[in-house]
């Protein structure tokens, strides 16, 4: 049995906010725990109930959605963000990104790829449509990578051509599911691999290694 992934709704529109609670509640697994209609109540909710995943709107009164996001992320380590907005072209996507998010979705995503994108966040990884990957990756590669503790440029050992593969499927935004789907092998291979590959490219997460990827021209 799955266990039960623990969700704060975070939106200025009510009636938005319901229907999220709505098409969540289909989900065994899924338990929204508290709503939230302003960045300020979405820390101090967060804080109150220390959810698994915050799906956060960017635009709302008092406090936004990056302020919000930076706050929880700096008290709550383990809560995970999920961008969750109207335009794919709105600049506070690539700061809500920069402040800790784990993903970012439209609203108008479907149920599928919402539950795969909670689904990926509790689990630590990122998650990012298709459409808007290429678009987020050229934003980030134009930025310094702030380097973290015991971090440095170094490849331990060089990636496998199954991995260089796996690797260019996760820059053009397909999940594991998908990848494994495309590559005819299990799920559990495809995070096998991915795990080799983040320790071969000495970094964190997939985001660092499709970014470290692309500077070393490997994809």
């Amino acid at each position: 049995m799955n266990p039960v992934i623990e969700i704060l709704l975070v939106d200025d529109q009510a009636l938005f906010r319901e229907g999220l609670r709505t098409l969540l509640s289909v989900q065994t697994n899924f338990k929204v725990v508290a709503e939230a209609s302003n960045g300020e109540e979405a820390v101090r909710l967060a804080v109150q109930t220390k959810p698994d995943v915050i799906l956060m709107d960017l635009r709302m009164p008092v406090l936004d959605g990056v302020s919000a996001t930076r706050r929880i992320r700096e008290q709550l380590p383990d809560s995970h963000v999920i961008v969750l907005t109207t335009f794919d072209d709105d600049e506070l996507v690539f700061e809500g990104l920069r402040a800790g998010a784990m993903g970012y979705l439209l609203k108008d995503v479907s149920s599928e790829k919402l539950f795969e994108a909670i689904q990926a966040a509790a689990r630590g990884e990122y998650f990012l449509l298709p459409s808007i990957t290429a678009k987020v990756l050229a934003e980030f590669s134009r930025l310094p990578r702030p380097a973290a503790a015991g971090d440095d440029d170094s490849i331990i050992e060089p990636l496998s051509k199954r991995e260089i593969e796996i690797l260019g499927l996760v820059a053009k935004g397909l999940s594991n599911k998908e990848i494994a789907e495309n590559l005819f092998i299990a799920e559990g291979t495809v995070k096998n691999h991915l795990s080799n590959i983040l320790a071969k490219l000495n970094v964190k997460d997939r985001m660092q290694a499709v970014l470290k990827a692309k500077e070393r021209n490997l994809i």
